[in-house]
């Protein structure tokens, strides 16, 4: 006897379950296997483009409260997707995220990383599965093996056996097993270990990326408190190629809309712009970050990059200026009052 697939739609508000006060969560949803995957109104594309509309993606995002989260979520809930973000932080670091979706199409639900369980409840409704999963430095509880390797594994994992469609995991350009950085090690390890468990993982591999919240020209440019920016060698050993994060954003989503993309390896490096190295002035730079901002990029001639995702790469200097206007000095704030030249008055 042939087997019949029977898809039921789901009422409105299964997913919309409560675990206390202003949490809205999937818990009290029932455990979808792959095998009778129910179909949500919510994966039926319908009514005009736009935040109120439906476009038929449901996405987990794990990591949407870090620098590329924002503009990941910001981006699908543009396009009327249903996003449930994951988070281990406070509330109080949610409110930005809250105003980039429609009505009812950002659902928030409380997580821990190590809890399988918890992992499958924010998967087993989505058809896609973004992880932005990382830190820049290791904490007591949490080193570069558990961000980079343990929790991509473990997410891959349960999105595989729950039936999701697409999966995302985003490395580094640079992730190599021979780089002096542990970092940059470890996103090579986690590569690995995503592709053995989603062989059809999209992975994509940024370049340090720039843009208003970055740690890159902010760095930088902040700096400037500490008598100014060593320039080592004019800055000529090292070349980078950074890449606009509204790019990599646009280039996530482009990912998810091309069936082609699947199980593909992309390099998103952005225009070449020589960098100066650093030195460790602030307490939150890490011997780690010196060794992997000295690295130059490397080059991918046989991946795919942001050109064949259709997006053109946004150079440095054109963006530059928003991330470093804030930084001026302005030099008519420390003049003395009667220096200072008066105001002209416009005629009405």
């Amino acid at each position: 006897m042939a087997a019949v697939s029977v898809c039921t739609r789901v009422p409105r508000g299964l997913l919309l379950a409560r675990a206390g006060p202003g949490i809205s969560v999937l818990a009290a949803a029932p455990s979808v296997l792959q095998q009778n995957r129910q179909v949500h109104h919510s994966l039926i594309p319908h009514g005009r483009s736009g935040r109120s509309s439906v476009s038929g993606i449901v996405a987990t995002v794990f990591g949407a409260t870090g620098f590329l989260g924002r503009y990941v979520v910001n981006r699908l809930g543009r396009i009327g997707s249903q996003v449930i973000i994951p988070y281990r932080c406070d509330q109080y670091d949610l409110m930005y995220l809250r105003p980039m979706g429609d009505l009812g199409q950002l659902l928030f639900l409380e997580w821990d990383c190590k809890d399988k369980d918890s992992i499958r409840r924010a998967v087993e409704h989505s058809n896609v599965v973004i992880n932005l999963v990382g830190k820049e430095w290791e904490t007591k509880n949490f080193g570069f093996e558990d961000e980079f390797v343990n929790i991509p594994r473990s997410i891959a994992q349960i999105s595989r056996e729950a039936g999701v469609k697409t999966f995302v995991h985003i490395s580094h350009l640079n992730a190599s097993m021979k780089s002096p950085s542990k970092y940059l090690r470890k996103k090579a390890v986690g590569e690995k270990a995503v592709r053995e468990e989603f062989p059809d993982a999209i992975i994509l591999k940024p370049s340090e990326m720039f843009g208003r919240e970055d740690q890159f020209l902010n760095h930088y440019a902040n700096m400037r408190w500490f008598g100014g920016v060593p320039l080592i060698s004019l800055g000529k050993k090292t070349v980078k190629q950074p890449v606009y994060v509204v790019d990599v954003a646009k280039a996530i989503i482009n990912a998810i809309k091309d069936p082609d993309a699947k199980g593909k390896t992309y390099a998103l490096a952005g225009l070449i712009a020589r960098f100066f190295e650093m030195n460790p002035f602030e307490p939150w730079l890490t011997r780690d970050k010196v060794d992997r901002f000295h690295t130059t990029d490397m080059k991918f001639p046989d991946l795919p990059g942001l050109e064949d995702l259709g997006i053109e790469p946004t150079p440095l200097e054109q963006k530059a200026i928003e991330v470093l206007r804030r930084h001026r000095r302005f030099r008519w704030l420390d003049a003395e009052l009667e220096e200072a030249k008066p105001a002209k008055t416009c005629p009405v």
